[in-house]
Order: structure tokens, then C-alpha cells, then sequence
């Protein structure tokens, strides 16, 4: 029986607090000397009479437990455990396929959430927000639409066809209620770098026949820009079935792989290769079309190559865009608390650029770029070209994910501010059909962008009735405006993009603060910045997530793994290098190893545990069974005596321990005695042979951080508490999992000396068990062995070796192991 009381710990700076503890059994750990620890550490059971029990208002930050010490059996013979009936598969499936009115509504609302919210709708408290949210939003998103079409590399006006179709499936579909779905810059740009690899320029070159004497090529533009769509729509529609698939799969757990600093570097990288790309626009220089590795750098160099043929026109119109853009942006954030509505800059700067350009003839006069043609209406509804799905297949399942990972980010910060659930694997369910249904009419992918979305929920919207509104405003766009934006500048487009990657690059800042609180964090943010400039954004995806597990891997095979002390007068145990003060119990160590036990992680397991015990076993063995031959050597030559207190040299006989064996084939004194002897394997041996000390009778396992346990685990273990054993340590395991122990069962841990005896609740549970057994019972101390040399030996030394040298095997490759 355990009894003890103290006070309750927290990990806080304060001062010290009075522990009482009392047991039934005195502990000893060491000298009370060295240690400082005294008979007022562990008193007997009867003080307890005397210790009056706390009042009820004193009871606030202290406790007192009165338990036994539980190892396995003993917690299982007072604990039953509760018989799980593992459910058949004929039963799975009937409640599976069940069908109830209640379980067929719930399903229907599940995959249509429209049913679920919109009888709920307060039409006068939520309307008016929602249509200002969606005219202002639909404002955006037109401008938006125009503006990351470029980045898709495809006509400005089908910019407006991805704004709008999106929006349709999933107002019936969608789980967020501010989600503005619609292109993304990000999959906007990596959709331009696959339709650049798919279709460049030089597939489309004609001849030009302007005269009979020259042939010079141009671009065929028509069928180029129609070539492109095609490509566009089609990616749309194979990533959108990759996301409709995933979220049949219930795989919407696959973006917690994508982890906040992973996303940060990578919207960061591709920040900055939407920023190139426009900057060419803007600047209006040419530049070849660069795709793959290494693409943003060269066409950075050729963009300051022919940065003298920059068009002043388009310059000047980007850079007042831009300025005037980042200024009215920063007014909106700084005074939003005043400004109901923030100020639509882009609609305002797009619609006086157009006049501008129209009034003063740009395109004449100064050869600026514009947008030139705009189609008004819809286009009928055309299949994708399926051949070109095995040229894709790669690029468009990183660009449904990468759509899916921001748009679910975006959706769950605006859940949890006005609490409200978002299901993953219906987004990717709602995503995937609006990206089949918009890339069926000439659209490309859509997500969301943070500053749409920002915008919509700002503005008071409350549904994605906001959105439905936005989607009317695209639409009149569509079927009126387009013609009247024409004359606009493409350097003006480009500017609006560019000040809006102010969020994306401002991320840098994050890199100072995850290298003080977690530098794998902060590799992981690096490396994929890295990877994605110079690899291209689906190359640097593909390796920031290599690199990110890679340091998961590392971490769960390398991991913390110490020697535990106790806290004086506590049942808590803590890193001896941690914290002062701290006491080790005398011949005993206690090992933490904090990861799961499997194997990649088992070697770690080894050589941390002999450095924490400080002695490899099977060395100590070998050494000790090589001290064995020699001494048996020298009892035959008669120059050692086995006596009851062990074994005494013939001090009138030089120690001629180290000749060879062969020397020492002479028969045996008859009166050798052939009984066993006592050898003290730490103190000074009578022959020369350095035999490691071990200074521990008992080694405890703490294996609470250990969640799991594999058959390369199981094995490993089992041969370390053998070779342990084999010296006269005792191993114990404390603070384990109920299904490590059922997992070590299946794979043959448990034997006739091993046994569940030695697993022990907790850490202090086994120490008690340790120094009970030391107290009461007439044990041999473990440092002395009693050991038969020649007649009680089952099998000759040789055989032994031998065994010793196949450990020693399995210790260096796992050999042995069938799979």
C-alpha cells in the first residue's frame, strides 16, 4: 500500500511548497548522505494516525492517495477489464445500408447543405448585408476575374466565365457561408505554366507572306488563344473529378499534411512568380516563354535584358495603379472600424484607367497594351479534350489540391470567427463539382482568394445569397460591361495583382519569429520558398512536402530520450540534465525514450540506452564470459581457489592470466572444486582482463510517450531486456499503453521469464516495487553472480560465445528477423 500526500505542481515559476509523504515501506535511494535524503522522506505507515487530514479549504492545492503498488496483473485482478465484442461485418454493413427518414434526411442535407441553412434564413436581418456584401464582392470578383486571366495565360474575357460559373454549384453545395469561390492567383498561374509547356508560342508560328521575297513567321494568335481554353477547361475538369474523388474518399484529411509554414512558403514563392509575370505586363518588355526549372529566373534576366524597350504608357498606368491601389488598401484596413464599406480602389482606378486609355488613344499613339476583345455572352458548353489528360495528370492533382488546401484555410477562419462547422470532405465534394460544371464552359479552376473572401464577409455578408449577387454582377459584366472595358490597359490588370500580393509577401516576417520558437519550422518555410522559385510551384510543392515529413521521419527516429530522476518527496520523475536537485534511486535507472518503438527508431532505442546506462550488455557479457574461461584456466593450472567467499589467488603462484588457452591443457587438481562460486564482478579480478562495472541491479522503462510498437520493435526489445537479464539487471516497464502490451502479446513478447509481472503502472509503482523487494526480501545483491564453472555449466563456453556473437549480429542489421 502507497500513501502520500502533496502539493498539486505547475509548470510556473513560484515558490517552493511543503510535500508530506508517507509509506508503508521505507525507500532507501542511495546515501542520505550524498543525497540529502533522511527517514523524514519515507516514514511508516503509523505516522499517517497522527496526520490530521486537511480542511476542506486547505484541500485546494494538495492531494492524498492511499493505493497499492499496481503492476499489470495486480491493477487487472482489482480493475476488469471490459470486453470488447468486436462488431461482425454482416452488422457493418446493415447499419451502414440502414435507412431511416431521419438517417436519408440527414444524408440529403449532409451532401446538399442549402436544405439545411436556407429555411433557416432571417430574410430581414440577413438580406440587406447580403446584397451589399454581393454587389460589392461581385465588383471585385469581375475585376479579379479580368485580372488572374493573364496569369492563366487565355484571353481576358474568359477571366470572367471562371468569376461566375464556380459560384452556381456551389451555393447549393458549399459548407462556408463567406467563401467567395472564384479564380485563385496561385492555381490561376501554375494552370499558365502547364498551358505554356502544353501550347507555346512556337507550335503556332505561320507564315506572315508579306511579300514574295520575305517569309517571316508570326503567332497565330486565334488558334493559339483556342488551343489554350481548350487546355485550361480541361485541367479544370480533371482536377475538379481528382477533388470530387477525394472528398467521395472522405480524404479530406490530406491538407493537414500541407502544413501553416509549408503553405506560407509556398504562397510566398508563388507570390513571387506572380509578381514576375506580371512585372513583364507591366513594363510591357518581351520576354520568351520560360517553363520549368529555373523559369522565374530567366525571365527575370531577360526582362532587365530589354528593360530599355519598356513602354513609358504602360509603365506609368501600372505605377500609379499600383501606388494609388496599396494606398486606398492600407486606408480601408487602418480605418475599417469607420468605413462601413471599404473603398472599391480597383473598380474606381479600372473604370477611370478605361476612360483615360479611351480619351487619349493609348493604343495609337503610344502602342500601349490593351485588352483589346472582350466577348459578350456565354459559350455553349463543350466536353474537355480527354486525350490531354495523361499529359496532366500530375500538374492537375497538385493544382486541386493546392486549390482545395487555401480554400478550406480560408473557409475555417471565417468558421470559427462566426462559429459555424466546415467539412472538409464536402468541400472538396463542392469544389470538385463547381470546377467539372465551370470547366464545361471555357472557365479554369477556382478556389478562393483571401481578399474576395474578406471582402464579402466585411461587407455584412451572412450566406452565400452574398455570392449568389455576386455572381448576378459577373454576369451583367458578362453580357453588357465587357464591351466597355476594351480600351483598358493590361499594365493596369497587372498593377491591381500586384498590389494585391501585399499579404503574401508580408510573410516574410514570419521567417524571424518560426526561427526563435521552432527552427524545423522555419527549414521547412525555407525549403519550400526555395524549392518552389527555382523548381517551379509544382516541383516546389511536391518537395517542401518530401521535406516536411522527411523532418517528421527524422524526429520520430531520432527523438528526446533521457534518464529520469525523482523530485524529492513526489512521485514525479524529470530529466536528470533538466533540473537540479533531482535524485537517481541507488542501482537503479530509469529510461525515457519519447517516440513510438518501430523500426527506423530501434537503433536510436540502443544506442541512447547504453549511453544512458553507460555499459553495452552484450559487451559486458562477452567480457565477462571471456574473464570466465581465463579463470577457469587458472583454477585447472591450480593458481586460483574457489573458496565459499569466492575465488583467492595462490600468493605463492605468479597470475598468469593472459597466456594462451592452448597453454592450459593440463588436468585438472583434484581438489578443484566443481561448485559454484561467487564473483564480484566490480571489484578488482584477479586477472587481466578490464571487465565493464555495471553499477545498476534494475532499469525501468518509462514508455509513456511510446504510442506505438511494431514487430521489429517487439523483437528488439525483447532481445535487450534478454541481454540486460543476462548480466543481473532487472528491467521493468512503466507508464504504458494498454494496447503496447496487447501488441507485444500478438507478437510473442511475453515467454516463461518474461511475464507481465514486470510491467508496472507507473514509474514510482516499479521504484516502489524495487525497494520493497531490496527491504524485505533475503535477496544476493545482483552485482554478484553465482556462476558454475566447470560441472553446473549446461553447455560449454564456446557455445556461449557463439550465442553472444548472434546477438551481437541481430544488434547490427535486425538479422534473423522473418517478415
Amino acid at each position: 500500500m502507497t500513501f502520500f500526500k502533496r502539493n498539486i505542481l505547475a509548470e510556473q515559476v513560484g515558490s517552493p511548497l511543503e510535500i508530506i509523504w508517507t509509506r508503508d515501506t521505507a525507500l532507501y535511494y542511495g546515501d542520505s548522505a550524498d543525497n540529502q535524503v533522511t527517514s523524514h522522506l519515507f516514514g511508516e505507515r503509523d505516522s499517517l494516525g497522527s496526520t490530521d487530514m486537511p480542511s476542506t479549504e486547505n484541500l485546494t492545492d494538495n492531494y492524498f492517495v492511499a493505493r497499492s503498488v499496481y503492476s499489470e496483473n495486480s491493477f487487472l485482478e482489482e480493475n476488469e477489464r471490459k470486453v470488447r465484442v468486436p462488431k461482425t461485418l454482416r452488422d457493418r454493413l446493415a447499419k451502414r445500408c440502414s435507412c431511416t427518414t431521419k438517417r436519408a434526411l440527414g444524408i440529403t442535407k449532409s451532401l446538399l447543405p442549402v436544405l439545411d441553412w436556407l429555411p433557416k434564413y432571417k430574410l430581414k436581418q440577413w438580406l440587406p448585408g447580403d446584397i451589399i456584401s454581393g454587389l460589392s464582392t461581385g465588383l471585385i470578383a469581375t475585376l479579379q476575374g479580368l485580372a488572374f486571366a493573364l496569369l492563366a495565360e487565355v484571353p481576358v474575357g474568359f477571366g470572367l466565365y471562371s468569376a461566375f460559373f464556380p459560384i452556381l454549384p456551389y451555393f447549393f453545395l458549399g459548407t462556408s457561408k463567406h467563401l467567395a469561390v472564384g479564380p485563385f492567383p496561385i492555381t490561376s498561374l501554375m494552370i499558365g505554366s502547364l498551358i505554356l509547356s502544353l501550347a507555346p508560342d512556337e507550335k503556332f508560328l505561320i507564315s506572315s507572306n508579306m511579300t514574295e521575297f520575305s517569309n517571316e513567321t508570326v503567332v497565330d494568335i486565334a488558334a493559339r488563344d483556342a488551343q489554350r481554353v481548350v487546355i485550361a477547361s480541361t485541367v479544370t475538369v480533371l482536377a475538379g473529378i481528382i477533388q470530387l474523388a477525394l472528398g467521395a474518399a472522405q480524404a479530406g484529411f490530406i491538407v493537414r499534411y500541407l502544413s501553416v509554414p509549408l503553405v506560407g512558403g509556398f504562397t510566398t514563392a508563388a507570390a513571387f512568380h506572380v509578381f514576375v509575370s506580371q512585372l513583364k505586363l507591366v513594363l510591357s518588355v518581351p520576354t520568351q516563354s520560360y517553363i520549368g526549372i529555373l523559369s522565374v529566373i530567366y525571365t527575370l534576366i531577360d526582362i532587365f535584358r530589354n528593360i530599355r524597350q519598356t513602354n513609358i504608357a504602360d509603365f506609368v498606368a501600372g505605377l500609379i495603379t499600383f501606388v494609388v491601389c496599396v494606398v486606398v488598401k492600407e486606408i480601408n484596413v487602418r480605418f475599417k472600424d469607420k468605413i462601413k464599406v471599404p473603398i472599391p480602389i480597383e473598380v474606381i482606378v479600372t473604370i477611370v484607367a478605361t476612360g483615360i486609355s479611351y480619351g487619349a488613344n493609348l493604343k495609337q499613339k503610344y502602342n500601349a497594351g490593351i485588352i483589346n476583345s472582350i466577348p459578350t455572352g456565354f459559350l455553349p458548353p463543350t466536353p474537355p479534350d480527354v486525350s490531354l489528360f495523361s499529359q496532366m495528370g500530375a500538374s492537375a492533382f497538385s493544382i486541386a489540391i493546392v486549390g482545395y488546401a487555401v480554400a478550406v484555410s480560408v473557409a475555417k477562419v471565417f468558421g470559427t470567427k462566426h462559429d459555424y462547422a466546415i467539412d472538409g470532405n464536402q468541400e472538396f465534394i463542392a469544389l470538385g463539382i463547381s470546377n467539372i460544371f465551370a470547366g464545361c464552359f471555357a472557365s479554369f479552376l477556382a478556389g478562393t482568394a483571401l481578399s474576395r473572401t474578406a471582402i464579402q464577409e466585411s461587407t455584412g455578408g451572412k450566406t452565400q445569397v452574398a455570392g449568389l449577387l455576386t455572381a448576378v454582377i459577373v454576369m451583367i459584366a458578362i453580357l453588357i460591361v465587357g464591351k466597355l472595358l476594351e480600351p483598358l490597359q493590361k499594365a493596369v490588370l497587372a498593377a491591381i495583382v500586384i498590389a494585391n500580393l501585399k499579404g503574401m509577401f508580408w510573410q516574410f516576417f514570419d521567417v524571424p519569429v518560426l526561427w526563435r520558437q521552432n527552427r524545423v519550422d522555419c527549414l521547412i518555410w525555407i525549403v519550400t520558398w526555395v524549392a518552389s522559385i527555382l523548381l517551379g510551384l509544382d516541383l516546389g510543392l511536391l518537395a517542401g512536402v518530401c521535406f516536411e515529413l522527411l523532418t517528421v521521419v527524422l524526429r520520430a527516429q531520432f527523438p528526446v530520450s533521457t534518464a529520469l530522476g525523482n523530485v524529492p518527496n513526489t512521485d514525479i520523475y524529470k530529466n536528470m540534465k533538466r533540473y537540479k536537485n533531482l535524485i537517481e534511486p541507488n542501482g537503479v535507472k530509469i529510461f525515457r525514450f519519447s517516440s513510438p518503438l518501430f523500426f527506423g527508431s530501434v537503433d536510436y532505442f540502443k544506442e541512447r540506452l547504453n549511453s544512458v546506462v553507460g555499459f553495452n550488455p552484450v559487451r559486458v557479457f562477452n567480457k565477462r564470459t571471456k574473464a570466465l574461461k581465463k579463470i577457469q584456466s587458472l583454477i585447472k593450472k591450480g593458481q586460483l581457489r574457489a573458496t565459499r567467499e569466492g575465488i583467492v589467488t595462490d600468493g605463492s603462484v605468479a597470475n598468469e592470466g593472459f597466456e594462451d588457452d592452448e597453454e592450459a591443457d593440463e588436468e585438472p587438481q583434484p581438489d578443484v572444486p566443481t561448485k559454484e562460486i561467487q564473483v564480484d564482478w566490480n571489484s578488482e579480478l584477479p586477472i587481466k582482463i578490464l571487465v565493464p562495472k555495471v553499477t545498476i541491479h534494475s532499469l525501468i522503462f518509462d514508455f509513456g510517450a511510446v504510442s506505438f510498437i511494431d514487430i521489429v520493435g517487439v523483437r528488439i526489445f525483447k532481445m535487450v531486456v534478454k541481454q540486460f537479464s543476462r548480466i543481473g539487471v532487472t528491467v521493468y516497464v512503466a507508464a504504458y499503453e494498454d494496447h503496447v502490451v496487447k501488441k507485444l502479446e500478438k507478437c510473442g513478447f511475453f515467454d516463461e521469464t518474461l511475464k507481465k509481472d514486470m510491467f508496472y503502472l507507473t514509474v514510482h509503482d516499479a521504484v516502489v516495487h524495487i525497494h520493497t523487494l531490496a527491504m524485505y526480501k533475503d535477496i544476493q545483491d545482483p552485482i554478484f553472480e553465482k556462476i558454475s564453472l566447470m560441472q553446473e555449466l549446461k553447455e560449454p563456453l564456446e557455445d556461449v560465445e557463439d550465442d553472444v556473437e548472434e546477438l551481437e549480429d541481430q544488434n547490427q542489421g535486425h538479422a534473423g528477423f522473418g517478415y
